[in-house]
């Protein structure tokens, strides 16, 4: 989950590792740090906090040098602090290692060399690889032979960058379960954890693999696996403008991102919605058609916010394509022993592709014989590249840890597979087709005039933003959106927040209901919509505050709520789209009314990349 940036070129390193690590601090912002190496000597900085408190101590003038990498950390071993930032230093000085991951193995590496009477100084995982490939360079003689037979000897994950004073003309870096990519320029080379930040330098990457190890110079790159077979790669080119990670006049990303959904709809959907047809194409399935048609069960598996659009999609599938669905935590999916057989169709939702639990719930499942298809927005993340097929949900890079737009990509993209395999299994009409379809091509539209006027839920935020607690509420295709708005809350404003289906509210939840419990309800015009209703005069009854997210043209609803918000009306199964974007908004305006950190909330990082 941390951030990895390294240069080598002909230019001064500092101002590009800086400039990527801020890039990168959605991924982790404890603390940060950089190692130079200039004419033989290696320097390191390295600061608890944010990278500007790094950059605050690190003037360019004083270091200066054409090789560099750089760290921003979210601390696994080891709380935040000085010593336990990176990068990490072998005892002879002559080593700097940055490193993403979890080193399983590290207290016995350590203790085995604290024996041969190695000092570590941290508390962290890391420290026991820098000292174990000092140790291996005694054996090999060559840096890029240590980290091989180092790494033989790590159990865990790892994305790692090394340079050594002794051999100041390359970088080598690895990768095994945390994302990795190499930047190719002219006289110059990157690596980087995520495109994002290295995309201003250069737009040609190569994606590393499990258990391939690679030397960066200035001019070149070579690529082997950890047992030194070489590998051949090929350059992909990265299709997003720098401007996409930028904050555009916006005050924090997360507030951006909300605002961007319109477009980010449309571009889910665009191309993919056959209207005539009532059907959908979707390019990335066209192989597996004849799995989906035939799949007598298939299984979703996501973490956070993306399991609560894989639940959505459970009710997608089942009430049109007729086939039964299993919305499975991916954390919990390969620690079970799941049942799984070769005709089941597993879909694993994961907005970076990197999600070290889903990607390891994908393996699990290609092990045992099923079929695994990704829905993911990173292209040429390890699920997409790891998976048999799949879709991308085109949300353009999201920088805000809260996701937002990505969410609601993924159910336009849920619901275009859910047409889709409906209509390819008979249990869809052309007509059921067309309508679903119709109000894809106008949930842009409806999302835009919710976001229009968000006056009414920042005064709903300036009144509860000193609450406690939250209850959330919701049936049907709208339970979920339920679970997802007390997420945001969470996450962000760090109020206490619970999701319910409605109807369970009475069976222990009630108890919570008192005058000064807010208890957000879904209230749009579903099949659900009578049933809602009496649960909110069961909550009225107990004197707890409503605030309904309602359609329209409800004018029923004001009569039993303390605060209404309005939405435009759809088919239920697009429903949890438009009704989604009202708490998004409610918790970004509490939050930032309480004063806290949007972009960066405390204890999270973006991109899940450790179990």
């Amino acid at each position: 989950m941390c951030g990895i940036v390294g240069y080598i070129g002909t230019k001064n390193a500092l101002p590009m590792l800086l400039d990527g690590l801020k890039r990168l601090e959605y991924r982790g912002y404890d603390s940060a740090g950089v190692a130079i190496l200039r004419d033989g000597t290696l320097t390191v900085q390295k600061k608890v906090g944010k990278v500007v408190e790094l950059e605050k101590i690190t003037p360019e003038k004083s270091f200066t040098g054409h090789i560099g990498i750089g760290h921003t950390r979210w601390a696994t071993h080891g709380e935040p602090s000085d010593i336990n930032a990176h990068p990490h230093v072998s005892n002879d000085g002559s080593i700097a290692l940055i490193h993403n991951g979890i080193i399983e193995n590290y207290q016995v590496i350590r203790t085995k060399l604290e024996k041969q009477g190695y000092i570590f100084k941290s508390a962290t995982d890391t420290e026991a690889l820098v000292h174990l490939i000092e140790e291996m360079k005694k054996v090999s003689g060559d840096l890029e032979t240590a980290v091989r037979l180092a790494l033989r000897q790590v159990d865990g994950t790892y994305g790692i960058a090394v340079v050594s004073s002794k051999e100041p003309d390359k970088i080598i870096v690895a990768r095994k379960g945390s994302p990795l990519i190499i930047g190719v320029g002219d006289h110059e080379h990157f690596v980087a954890s995520d495109a994002a930040a290295i995309v201003q330098y250069t737009r040609q990457v190569v994606y590393l693999e499990d258990g391939e190890i690679a030397v960066l110079t200035k001019d070149k790159f070579e690529t082997k696996t950890i047992d030194n077979v070489e590998k051949i790669k090929q350059i992909h080119e990265v299709t997003f403008d720098i401007e996409e990670i930028e904050k555009s006049g916006f005050d924090h990303f997360m507030l951006k991102e909300i605002m961007e959904q319109p477009e980010t709809i449309r571009n889910s959907t665009r191309g993919r919605v056959l209207l005539d047809e009532g059907n959908a194409k979707l390019s990335g399935l066209r192989d597996v058609m004849l799995l989906l048609e035939n799949a007598q069960r298939i299984v979703i598996t996501a973490c956070g916010t993306s399991w609560h659009a894989g639940l959505v999609g459970e009710y997608m599938l089942e009430q049109y394509a007729k086939v039964p669905v299993e919305v499975e935590y991916a954390s919990e999916f390969r620690y079970r022993n799941p049942i799984i057989k070769p005709n089941d169709v597993l879909f694993l939702i994961s907005q970076s592709g990197e999600t070290a639990d889903t990607l390891a719930a994908l393996r699990e499942a290609k092990n045992k014989g099923a079929s695994v298809l990704g829905i993911c927005n990173v292209v040429g993340s390890t699920i997409a590249r790891e998976s048999q097929g799949g879709v991308y949900i085109h949300a353009g890079p999201e920088i805000g840890v809260a996701s937002t737009k990505a969410f609601t990509s993924q159910l336009i993209v849920l619901s275009l597979i859910t047409l889709l395999i409906a209509r390819q299994r008979g249990t869809m009409t052309i007509e059921q087709g067309r309508i679903i379809g119709k109000e894809l091509l106008n949930l842009p539209d409806k999302v835009q005039t919710i976001l229009k006027d968000t006056s009414e839920i920042e005064k709903i935020a300036e009144e509860f933003k000193e609450t406690s607690n939250f209850l959330y509420l919701g049936r049907g295709y709208n339970f979920p959106v339920a679970l997802e708005g007390a997420l945001k809350l969470k996450e962000i404003s760090y109020i206490h927040a619970e999701g319910y289906p409605a109807a369970e509210m009475k069976h222990g939840p009630i108890a919570l209901i008192d005058k000064n419990m807010p208890v957000v309800v879904m209230a749009t015009k579903d099949s659900t919509y009578d049933k809602v209703i009496s649960n909110i005069q069961e909550v009225k009854a107990r004197k707890g505050r409503i605030i309904a997210i309602a359609n329209d043209d409800d004018d029923q609803i004001h009569s039993l709520a303390d605060h209404v918000i309005k939405v435009p009306q759809t088919v239920d199964m697009l429903s949890p789209i438009v009704n989604v974007i009202p708490l998004q908004l409610l918790a970004y305006f509490i939050a930032v009314k309480r004063g806290c950190n949007v972009d960066q909330p405390r204890n999270l990082a973006k991109s899940v990349t450790v179990e």
